[in-house]
């Protein structure tokens, strides 16, 4: 029986709450059950210089957990002076999952940043980030749109995110924080609403995981995230 006394393919009450950031372009407060994540997107009128004159935009990201978004008081990064490992990998993750599923040139030479701020962490703060950030992006790019700012919508498709892990010995999906701190294998997807794998991140701790439970996580995750996909969807139409 998991901690959370849910199913090996029940996820966590999933929520999105759009517009929550009154200056921002687009914003969402997603839930994933007790972890909630604040998305911000913001939209500069030109791109990163290294991208100047070649006629294409760019989404990028950036992540970073408040001081008591955990069980006890972690010290701002800004206080140290430098971006953590794991921070940089994270908000790399993000950057690159929207980025599958936007035309960068339709978007022309301009920046969107999606700030992705941990308010309280459970468990796949990332994953959450990832789709709650989609729905901050879109928001952005319907604002745009209203503006005439854009033509044509640069986005191609939904994008989200879900972790999943072996557990006491069993494939599980949605893994808060007493089971990701446990997990004998712990992994995260990446998918596109038509299907597609953005990226696949997975590790053993201790015993290597098998072919066979790779594939019972895959089809978890796939599950998991067309149920996220439907949500979104939901979100954005109200």
């Amino acid at each position: 029986m998991r901690p959370s006394k849910r199913a090996a393919d029940e996820m966590r009450s999933v929520s999105f709450e759009r517009g929550v950031a009154r200056y921002a372009e687009g914003s969402c407060l997603v839930r994933f059950g007790e972890t909630h994540v604040l998305c911000a997107a913001s939209l500069e009128d030109k791109p990163p210089p290294w991208l100047r004159g070649q006629g294409r935009g760019w989404v990028t990201a950036e992540y970073a957990m408040l001081p008591r978004a955990t069980l006890t008081r972690t010290r701002r990064e800004s206080a140290t002076g430098k971006v953590s490992g794991r921070s940089q990998e994270i908000q790399r993750l993000i950057g690159r999952s929207l980025r599958s599923v936007v035309d960068l040139p339709r978007l022309g030479e301009r920046q969107i940043t999606i700030d992705c701020d941990v308010l309280q962490a459970d468990g796949g703060t990332r994953t959450a980030a990832i789709t709650g950030a989609w729905v901050a992006l879109r928001d952005c790019l319907q604002w745009m749109a209203q503006r005439s700012i854009l033509r044509d919508s640069p986005l191609k498709d939904h994008v989200a995110a879900v972790s999943c892990g072996v557990v006491g010995g069993e494939a599980v999906i949605d893994l808060d924080y007493a089971e990701d701190s446990s997990a004998h294998t712990d992994a995260n997807f990446v998918m596109t609403g038509g299907g597609g794998l953005v990226e696949v991140q997975g590790s053993a701790e201790g015993a290597p995981f098998t072919e066979t439970e790779l594939i019972h996580m895959l089809g978890l995750a796939r599950s998991g995230i067309g149920r996220l996909v439907a949500l979104q969807k939901a979100a954005i139409a109200s």
